[in-house]
């Protein structure tokens, strides 16, 4: 698959420096050329000889050498490339990629390239968490980026989290999938939910939640990726559809009630992703309720359970549940999978950094009717629909379930 292949590296100035030199090695062994950019702080880790030793080119580091048969580098590097992957990616190279920075060579090129771009982060976990840090992902995310999530364990320093730079492994694999997208979900039909209902008080007022659909968004365009033909229920969002996906757009929850079961009996997969309001005003105002000196007490009546309701009614469908909670997360998450008759549950607490709602990332536990608990590290939602279609996956395959997967 990598064979023929060309690969820009962007190596810049972090301890994990040394671990491109596997990268590359990898992909040279699977009959790709490789030409590598080196920041004048990767140089203080890994010298240039190292690199070119294992890809047969000379290094590329300086924006104004002109090598012997180049005439533009940062242009033909940049024309030349199937996929350029920057490994590792310390702060300030996402700072200057997030802001559109051109102050060096690997900066200058990647700016020029219309090829996919690849980052793989490596960096103190404390850095990692930094909201710049975070924010720069995400911008990078939104404006075509792929990002390898990092490792979780021990760190060079002694701290302990995400920060550490994926083993070369899973970059590799994730190298291979963007070449070859699977298509595992075929010939699926898959029901994904959305977003924050909203209650209406009167014409101008509504009852809702703080779900902003990321999540949602996310399995549903992956699924879409993957194959599967999906429909996407979703409550008011500010997120674009993604291409290929059927979208139903509902605003209250008896509204994705009925259209989540009129779909219901022709879907193999639910994944009820949405936050779905417990409750909506008895009586909603035909006319704006005016603001007057006494307080304004709203009666409300209880929503239909919709995943309880999919639950009682389920044949040969898959279903999951999300759960979003503040306190005892594993003990209401598996209170709610036995009460709902879900094949598996995804629970977060919404109090933990990187996990709240609107946030690009997330930080999971997946459950199964088992009592079976696996904890996720912290990742981007984009990364975390395609480990929760993972296990949808295994599931369907009548696999077990082993978290130390």
């Amino acid at each position: 698959m990598l064979a023929g292949k060309y690969f820009v590296i962007g190596v810049t100035g972090g301890i994990a420096a040394y671990r491109a030199l596997d990268l590359v090695s990898g992909l040279v062994k699977a009959g790709a050329e490789v030409h590598v950019i080196m920041t004048a702080g990767a140089q203080q880790f890994v010298k240039p000889l190292a690199f070119e030793a294992i890809s047969g080119h000379r290094v590329h580091f300086d924006t104004f050498e002109t090598p012997p048969g180049w005439r533009y580098p940062h242009l033909e590097l940049a024309r030349r490339a199937d996929m350029a992957l920057i490994v590792p990616a310390t702060a300030n190279i996402l700072a200057k990629l997030a802001c559109g920075l051109a102050d060096d060579l690997l900066t200058t090129a990647v700016l020029a390239m219309v090829c996919p771009v690849l980052i793989c982060p490596a960096m103190n976990v404390y850095m990692y968490r930094n909201r710049a840090v975070q924010d720069n992902l995400s911008r990078l995310r939104r404006i075509g980026f792929k990002v390898v999530e990092p490792a979780v364990g021990r760190q060079a320093c002694g701290d302990e989290g995400p920060g550490r730079l994926a083993d070369v492994a899973v970059i590799l694999e994730q190298i291979r999938m963007m070449f070859e997208p699977k298509k595992d979900l075929l010939p699926s039909t898959v029901l994904v939910t959305a977003g924050g209902t909203r209650e209406p008080i009167d014409p101008v007022r509504y009852i809702s939640n703080r779900s902003s659909g990321k999540m949602g968004y996310a399995l549903a365009e992956t699924a879409a990726n993957r194959g599967a033909e999906v429909y996407l229920v979703s409550a008011p969002t500010r997120l674009a559809v993604p291409a290929g996906v059927h979208i139903i757009n509902v605003e209250t929850a008896r509204q994705m009630y009925r259209a989540v079961m009129e779909l219901y009996p022709r879907v193999d997969v639910v994944i009820k992703a949405a936050a779905v309001a417990d409750y909506r005003p008895r009586v909603a105002a035909e006319q704006k309720i005016k603001k007057n000196d006494d307080d304004l007490v709203l009666e409300l009546e209880k929503n239909p359970d919709i995943l309880m309701e999919l639950g009682k009614q389920k044949k040969h469908q898959l279903l999951v549940g999300f759960a979003a909670e503040t306190e005892d997360l594993i003990k209401h998450a598996q209170a709610k999978i036995n009460k709902k008759n879900l094949d598996m549950l995804v629970a977060n607490d919404v109090t933990r950094p990187g996990a709240g709602f609107g946030s690009d990332t997330n930080v999971v536990n997946i459950l199964y009717p088992d009592g079976t608990v696996e904890p996720l590290p912290l990742m981007d939602k984009l990364t975390l629909s395609e480990v929760i279609w993972d296990k949808v996956q295994q599931l369907k395959a009548g696999k077990k379930i082993d978290a130390a997967d």
